[in-house]
């Protein structure tokens, strides 16, 4: 590249925790990327390496596309980072690659396993060079175990950790979240580690490897549901928009749409009685406690279910509120970002390159302050020049 764009300039007083942590990052798709854009978000000099040509396979996953080259879903997870071209199958990019890793605080890959180790690239060949490397592998599954060679997609993922078997209604068909939501979660543990190997080597001066599976990090999400089957036995199946420990705590029909009603504990389940004028369902024996109402929720689903057809939903979300019962709309996607103009969760990003982009804002606040955009989702390669060129000098803060 013959140029490079400056930083955006962001807060003056904004102090970046991260501030002076290099991460170099092999990763690509989405758990990689999103784990160390939350790095860059939080100050660390991030530098992205990309294959010639095609870069991050994110860059076509479109339409829609901004401008002619990149995909909206790769520009969702890559702010704040700096780009460079590397082709790893030649000895001058696995030197170069290697000067720069050794170089960095951190590294984060997640390629098949064994690859890394082909280019010497691996936590061993690092960490023998540079013991204070904190590496962080993302794998799809454990990496000694049987399946540790086999690819991992998010949607395979849901299919094989069981989160498919219990998605969805009665007797539909198994079915995925609607976002890769288990690559996202992977992302946040990485993140996490990452920052808690820099901690411990703060405190050691020694780095580690850090290690997430999508498919273990998968299990963790199942949270109360595999807690359901490991200790009382119970196999998920799809429930719709009920709750499998929670009654009522899902969709409910009324004269116009749907809305979502959760009345969490047995006084919102008195207040919702309230509301619908049927006080008596309070004190039915079938529906006193919430593990009556659980065990019952067949008979008692259909009893509120008439009421809520008598009125709108706005009629019956106003008056829930009032009563402080937690419920909601079911809005799309253009209702949710029209609700929220004036409010700090969108970002307008200028871009050179591409026009001011509209990103949604990384939702951590320090000291109630938004975290800025630095610079904007790089261009394939657009900083080879300028990261080669610090190889030998790395400056301390991004």
């Amino acid at each position: 590249m013959s140029g490079h764009r400056d930083e955006l300039s962001g807060p003056q007083a904004f102090d970046a925790p991260l501030s002076g942590v290099r991460v170099v990052d092999f990763s690509r798709v989405l758990a990689g990327p999103l784990a160390t854009m939350i790095l860059a978000d939080l100050g660390a000099d991030v530098v992205k390496v990309e294959r010639p040509e095609t870069g991050d396979d994110t860059r076509r996953w479109g339409p829609p596309f901004v401008g002619d080259d990149d995909a909206a879903y790769f520009l969702s997870l890559n702010r704040n980072k700096r780009s460079v071209v590397i082709d790893l199958s030649t000895d001058e990019g696995r030197g170069a690659a290697r000067d720069l890793a050794v170089g960095a605080d951190v590294v984060v890959e997640n390629f098949r396993p064994g690859l890394m180790a082909s280019f010497g690239l691996d936590y061993p060949s690092l960490s023998a060079l540079d013991p204070t490397l904190v590496y962080c592998s993302l794998v799809a599954f454990s990496e000694d175990g049987d399946a540790a060679s086999r690819p991992g997609y998010d949607i395979i993922v849901q299919a094989l950790s069981g989160l498919m078997s219990f998605t969805g209604h009665p007797g539909g068909e198994p079915t995925k979240v609607g976002v890769a939501l288990l690559d996202v979660i992977a992302g946040l543990y990485a993140a996490n580690g990452i920052q808690a190997a820099l901690l411990g080597r703060a405190r050691t001066g020694r780095g580690r490897k850090v290690t997430v599976s999508l498919f273990e990090a998968s299990l963790a999400a199942l949270v109360n549901q595999a807690a359901n089957y490991l200790l009382g036995g119970d196999v998920p199946v799809p429930m719709g928009n009920e709750h499998p420990n929670i009654v009522p705590y899902q969709l409910f029909e009324s004269a116009d749409r749907p809305f979502i009603l959760a009345a969490g504990n047995d006084k919102l389940f008195r207040r919702t009685c309230e509301v619908i004028a049927r006080p008596g369902l309070a004190e039915d024996p079938r529906f006193a406690t919430n593990d009556d109402r659980v065990r019952n929720r067949s008979e008692l689903i259909p009893l509120l279910q008439e009421v809520f057809r008598t009125k709108s939903s706005d009629d019956w979300l106003r008056a829930f509120e009032r009563a402080g019962v937690p419920c909601a709309p079911v809005r799309r996607l253009d209702e949710v970002f029209a609700s929220i103009e004036g409010l700090a969760v969108v970002q307008d990003v200028p871009d050179p390159a591409r026009g001011t982009l509209r990103l949604v804002a990384n939702p951590i606040r320090l000291s109630g302050e938004l975290l800025p955009v630095r610079r904007p989702p790089p261009v394939l390669g657009e900083h080879t020049d300028e990261v080669m060129a610090e190889r030998d000098s790395p400056p301390t803060s991004p």
